[in-house]
């Protein structure tokens, strides 16, 4: 019951809200029981004309488990919905904090619609565990033996009697429905996120559906995933009322047996038609804290299929850990050191046939600007995972700031470089909430600062909203120009001492490529700069120029020696400028 563990571990901070919550739910079926009781009482006591004096106890009563149980309920729905939403904001960060350490190593085999639909709806299936799942049969155990006690100055037939219709309707009934449930519980869990994932590439990937003329077979997916839910979820909705059908006949028939068994103290003058009125409805009325519990078990297989869902991916360990001790990278930046060091780099993506770097060796002096080119394949991406440490198992040396990458902890790598990536992912959200990622708290003046060392002041200032501008999905509402120098303005609210650019100008036309590497150029002024790209543009204004081909250097030198050399280099100048002749 590994998935049970991980949830009552998740509780345990919660302790004091699920007691709140069990006293209030047995307060409130305790409130019942008095007011039927106390009405029966009241009821089969007055239609024998006695002085209203001797009624007046029992008026009191009835009033008073008729408002406290209304004033429990309420408060019981207080404290539940609050535990829920704080078991909900638990969960999602629970979830987030082990995610984070995965990414993009441990969770590259999963598609982003099964990632969201684990990250929402599954932690939505769990957000009842604490208070419909956990707290009920808590709340029926405390009832129920108030209840067999209760039943006992009756006798200890009603007090038998009243323990096995309990134990059979709280207890053999819920078991039954987690039989039942051992099928439909991943079934429904899976349905949903088969359902999510169809419908986050149908509405994702329209464009590219219509143009390819498939949105009917995506549309079929979607539909049929829906359908496999929508069938689950009708046969969990039978099994449901089936089961609270059978737990009220079980209820309906131990009322029947405590009326038989008082039956012969009736006769014997034991017990008067009051007190039988009275047993009879505070039994009714008890039955009022194992209702919940067949739909609560049955609900429990989802919500362990959810919780293993879950588990499947924080369950994993990381591919990269800190250190007991982490370092701390130098601050100012070395003078006399080389930033980066490579020596003799060799990495092989686990399951890969040939290493994606064989033996790369490469100095890179601080504020120096490299630039790393190559075809797709080629390596590029791969020194960019290990230098942001999101991979580990490498072999040879990789240094930064003259200390092992592996000595500084993954966070305090990251934050040594900033970052302009050709994939730029912007929330949906303002401008302002997007600037603010790269330096939370930063004032108005340093965003109007990065907007316009990014070149994209005078946009943003035309733009009727300015800073409060929302952007849409993926900032679908800006050009790809202004994305790019949207992530430029990021980079530049970074701070960082090493500026990494992968493939900045991908999927931009000349002209606005001309104008990002402008605002590239501007940013990259005293920082360290390596430039990762299959774009030769201004290759001149770099340093050193690295040619990796099938994760090896196969040249390296500056723009002209590289031409001079006629080499590989030359080859991928002669292509990207169409200038090369055929033999």
């Amino acid at each position: 019951m590994r998935e049970l563990r991980a949830l009552l571990r998740l509780a345990k901070p919660l302790l004091p809200g699920i007691v709140l919550a069990v006293f209030l739910g047995t307060a409130t079926v305790s409130a019942g029981v008095g007011l039927m009781a106390a009405a029966a009482w009241l009821i089969a006591t007055a239609s024998f004309h006695p002085p209203l004096g001797d009624l007046q106890m029992a008026i009191v009563a009835v009033r008073f488990f008729g408002v406290s149980r209304g004033a429990f309920r309420y408060a019981e729905r207080v404290v539940t919905h609050s535990m829920t939403f704080r078991v909900l904001a638990r969960l999602r960060v629970w979830f987030f904090e082990r995610l984070a350490p995965l990414v993009p190593a441990r969770t590259g085999g999963l598609y982003s619609g099964d990632l969201l639909a684990r990250a929402v709806g599954d932690i939505e299936s769990l957000e009842g565990f604490f208070v419909r799942v956990l707290a009920p049969p808590l709340t029926a155990l405390v009832a129920g033996t108030a209840l067999v006690i209760f039943f006992a100055f009756y006798g200890r037939a009603p007090a038998l009697i009243e323990a096995g219709v309990f134990l059979a309707a709280g207890a053999g009934i819920p078991l039954a429905a987690l039989a039942l449930a051992r099928r439909d519980g991943p079934l429904i869990t899976g349905a949903r996120a088969a359902l999510g994932r169809a419908s986050i590439e149908l509405v994702q990937g329209l464009p590219d559906l219509v143009a390819a003329g498939r949105t009917r077979d995506a549309v079929t997916r979607a539909v049929g995933a829906g359908r496999r839910l929508t069938g689950a979820l009708r046969r969990r909705a039978v099994r449901d009322g089936a089961l609270e059908a059978a737990a009220g006949t079980l209820a309906q028939l131990g009322i029947l047996a405590i009326f038989l068994a008082v039956l012969p103290a009736i006769r014997s003058g034991r017990l008067s038609g009051v007190g039988l009125a009275v047993i009879v409805l505070a039994a009714l009325a008890g039955f009022e804290a194992i209702e919940p519990l067949p739909s609560a078990a049955a609900s429990f297989r989802e919500q362990r299929s959810a919780m293993a869902r879950l588990l499947e991916i924080t369950g994993a360990n990381p591919a990269v850990t800190d250190p007991p001790i982490p370092l701390t990278i130098p601050a100012p930046w070395p003078a006399d050191l080389p930033a980066i060091v490579m020596e003799h780099l060799r990495f092989t993506y686990p399951g890969a046939p040939a290493p994606a770097l064989d033996g790369i060796d490469l100095d890179i002096a601080p504020g120096s600007a490299v630039a790393i080119v190559g075809a797709s394949g080629a390596g590029k991406t791969t020194i960019i995972e290990l230098l942001l440490r999101f991979w580990e198992g490498w072999e040879g040396r990789l240094e930064l700031a003259g200390q092992d990458i592996r000595r500084y902890a993954a966070d305090g790598v990251r934050a040594a470089f900033a970052v302009v990536s050709q994939r730029t992912h912007l929330f949906t959200a303002t401008i302002r909430n997007n600037l603010l990622l790269a330096r939370p708290g930063a004032a108005n003046a340093e965003l109007w600062h990065a907007l316009e060392a990014a070149g994209l002041s005078d946009d943003v200032h035309a733009m009727p909203g300015g800073l409060e501008t929302w952007i849409g999905e993926q900032g679908l509402a800006l050009s790809g120009g202004q994305r790019q120098r949207l992530a430029i303005a990021r980079a530049v609210l970074r701070d960082a001492p090493i500026l990494l650019l992968d493939e900045p100008t991908t999927h931009l036309d000349t002209v606005t490529e001309r104008q990002v590497l402008g605002a590239l150029e501007r940013i990259a002024a005293g920082r360290t700069t390596i430039m990762l790209t299959h774009r030769l543009t201004a290759m001149e204004r770099y340093d050193t120029i690295v040619v990796l081909d099938r994760g090896r250097i196969a040249e390296r030198g500056t723009h002209a020696e590289l031409l001079a050399a006629h080499g590989l280099y030359r080859q991928m100048w002669d292509i990207a400028h169409r200038e090369f002749t055929p033999a």
